[in-house]
């Protein structure tokens, strides 16, 4: 039946289109609304193809000093693909990118329900995917990789997975130094700022650069932060560090 004049359009309805386990216990759903998708954690969304602008500044940011010469690149999270595609816009033909999933329901996705979204990006012979703990991937290659993206989380804390704590400790922190070469880029990715973890950043040896990057482009709904760690490329001790 057609609606009465003046009447409202009935609402789209909201449509869960899969779930994923998680190594620490819940889940995350995979929801769509007519053209949109949203992944989420409970009431938090991580992620949904209509914001993407922050998770592509990660990479533009985080991959511009790659962008002549190429390199070796560590993406921690592959969620809706938006890190991924601004990195392979960024890097040169000659380039290496590493995605680290842990949650291998994401990867079905990529090429099920968001393969609209993914696009060819999977394909794209630059590009390899390696089911791990990123954190592990971290530890395992030391002085590999020219610049580490970190989205897996809303923030420097443990939020869905609760052993990401370890990226974001001084330990863990240490160790994305070590497997970053000289002059090599930590970017990751938050909702929000952490002036303590600004700190780990700088006690762990890198030069730190915190950059605001608005949520929605030309709206007011809240800023993105992005922390750029770069590792000197001329290494300095823990007594200049402090001074």
């Amino acid at each position: 039946m057609p609606l009465e004049a003046g009447a409202a359009p009935s609402p789209i309805p909201v449509e869960l289109i899969d779930t994923a386990d998680l190594p620490d216990g819940g889940y995350l759903r995979l929801l769509q609304r007519g053209n949109d998708f949203s992944i989420r954690f409970g009431s938090e969304e991580l992620m949904g193809n209509r914001v993407r602008h922050s998770e592509e500044a990660l990479a533009t940011l985080g991959c511009r000093h790659l962008a002549e010469h190429g390199g070796r690149v560590l993406i921690g999270g592959l969620g809706m693909g938006f890190t991924l595609g601004a990195t392979l816009s960024a890097l040169p033909h000659a380039a290496t990118i590493i995605v680290a999933e842990l949650v291998p329901k994401i990867v079905t996705w990529a090429a099920g329900p968001l393969a609209h979204i993914f696009g060819a990006k999977l394909a794209d012979p630059r590009v390899s995917i390696e089911m791990a703990d990123v954190h592990d991937v971290i530890v395992r290659d030391v002085g590999q990789f020219d610049a580490i993206l970190l989205d897996v989380d809303n923030g420097p804390d443990g939020l869905i997975h609760l052993a990401n704590e370890r990226l974001y400790c001084n330990w863990g922190l240490r160790a994305a130094y070590a497997a970053l070469t000289p002059g090599g880029v930590l970017a990751i990715w938050s909702a929000y700022r952490d002036e303590a973890f600004v700190e780990r950043l700088m006690s762990a040896g890198f030069d730190v650069d915190e950059v605001g990057v608005e949520a929605y482009p030309g709206e007011e709904y809240g800023v993105h932060t992005i922390w750029l760690a770069t590792k000197r490329a001329v290494a300095v001790s823990s007594q200049e560090r402090r001074s």
